[in-house]
């Protein structure tokens, strides 16, 4: 497995997952929302792991420019099909990860990365370049899935079993409390951790970080 091998699982998925229904739509909606409340008019806000664009799309109008990447030119190619059919002069999307985007003159005020952390393969790395690509005091927020604290079998058998035919992608795993660690080593103070899941043992919390 490599980060080639994820890209294909998600080109192949872009279709089908497209047409999936949010599977929390109440939780989906709280994070909308804890979100548009930390953004201002001026900020510059980078969006990763986007996918087909669903929250770029409902956040982007709320910002003075806003940047959605993907891995995955095929999540990509649908996210630009639904910005034809939604225009939005703020919103721009484009095929790149973390570490492809270098930091410019004018940086970033927000990073937003939703269902994402646990994808990515260095997760130390990300964590840092993400804080190189911020502004000063810049927020980073994020909703990560928290493998560590699955289900054994599932953890440990399915997901493994899964990934070795193609049919799940990468997925690192950690605990809630690890993934915070990780976040402060990198250089951020954790301003709040929330809960957003209102259906079942959804361990997947909402952290908002702010640039050391």
């Amino acid at each position: 497995m490599s980060i080639a091998s994820d890209t294909r699982f998600w080109d192949r998925a872009s279709r089908k997952y497209a047409k999936g229904a949010v599977a929390d739509q109440a939780g989906y909606e709280r994070t909308l929302d804890g979100t548009r409340a930390l953004l201002k008019a001026s900020d510059r806000v980078l969006e990763l792991g986007c996918g087909t664009g669903t929250t770029a799309l409902l956040l982007a109008g709320d910002v003075q420019d806003y940047l959605a990447t993907d891995i995955s030119a095929e999540m990509i190619a649908i996210a630009a099909e639904r910005h034809i059919a939604q225009p939005i002069p703020t919103l721009a999307f484009r095929v790149a990860t973390a570490e492809a985007l270098a930091p410019g003159p004018t940086q970033f005020n927000t990073v937003l990365g939703f269902n994402y952390l646990h994808l990515v393969r260095d997760l130390p790395g990300t964590l840092r370049h993400i804080h190189r690509l911020l502004a000063a005091k810049g927020l980073f927020i994020s909703k990560t899935p928290c493998v560590g604290e699955m289900n054994p079998l599932i953890r440990l058998a399915l997901l493994p079993a899964m990934r070795a035919i193609g049919k799940a992608p990468y997925a690192g795993v950690f605990r809630a409390s690890e993934l915070s660690g990780q976040i402060f080593a990198a250089g951020f103070d954790i301003l709040a951790t929330e809960n957003h899941a209102t259906r079942g043992n959804d361990n997947r919390p909402y952290i908002v970080a702010r640039k050391r």
